[in-house]
């Protein structure tokens, strides 16, 4: 898949990286990625994905924009409340980059349509708020073979996992959280620094990157986690655990 000389002229600064160069950038081009939730992560991810070349996005979210969203989800303006994330996400998208085809889904992902959704992507990013749906996330990626990226955030912190089924002795989602807690923590209650997904989604955007491009030092099996109040960030390895509920019985 070649590149034009607007496409060559957009991504020059790409172009000049040994690890990424014009075959790299042929790759991003070539990918298809889904990201699911266009809320405080969902946005960086789409906004630094779209700018680095992804030649299909789909955008995923049954949300409308709140005026409580614009304190950390920048695709979004005063202008936008009421309206679907994925409309207003989308236009502002395609003027960021109109070389990107973008699929909107105005929807939420359910156990009936989890699968529909996903399976015609080459990674998944999740950016969601609940439990419930990573779950299904999952258990589906599980289903159909397909790698996602999981990004979460607290009040001043997040973290970011990529999941490979198929591959072995690689974990899988609840591997890592094998059952939600009772006292599952959300930015409407808790409350969030506008910054904190600003942050970890531009690093789950790099994940992703390095993934398609297979660069050296891809997240694979590893959990990052980013401590902001801190400013510190480490990596972790994480097994796949012989007795998860979801995939201890998986080859």
């Amino acid at each position: 898949m070649s590149l034009s000389s607007s496409e060559r002229e957009r991504y020059k600064r790409h172009l000049y990286l040994p690890e990424m160069g014009g075959q790299g950038q042929q790759k991003l081009k070539a990918a298809r990625v889904l990201i699911l939730g266009l809320g405080g992560l969902g946005c960086p991810i789409a906004t630094y994905l779209t700018a680095a070349g992804i030649g299909t996005l789909g955008l995923c979210d049954g949300d409308r924009v709140e005026l409580s969203n614009l304190q950390r989800q920048p695709l979004y303006t005063t202008k936008d409340i009421s309206h679907p994330k994925v409309e207003v996400a989308a236009k502002a998208l395609q003027a960021l980059n109109p070389e990107v085809n973008f699929q909107p889904y105005p929807t939420f992902m359910t156990e009936t349509n989890a699968e529909d959704l996903i399976k015609d992507y080459d990674l998944v990013i999740e950016g969601l708020d609940r439990y419930a749906p990573r779950y299904i996330l999952n258990q589906a990626c599980l289903n159909l073979k397909k790698p996602f990226l999981s990004c979460a955030i607290g009040k001043f912190d997040g973290q970011i996992a990529l999941f490979e089924p198929g591959r072995a002795h690689k974990p899988c989602y609840r591997c890592l959280v094998p059952s939600a807690p009772t006292d599952e923590a959300l930015c409407e209650t808790e409350g969030v620094l506008g910054a904190t997904p600003g942050v970890v989604g531009s690093l789950a955007a790099l994940e992703a990157i390095k993934w398609i491009v297979k660069m050296e030092g891809a997240l694979s099996g590893h959990l990052l986690i980013y401590d902001g109040l801190r400013s510190h960030l480490r990596k972790l390895t994480l097994p796949k655990d012989p007795q998860c509920p979801t995939c201890a019985a998986l080859a």
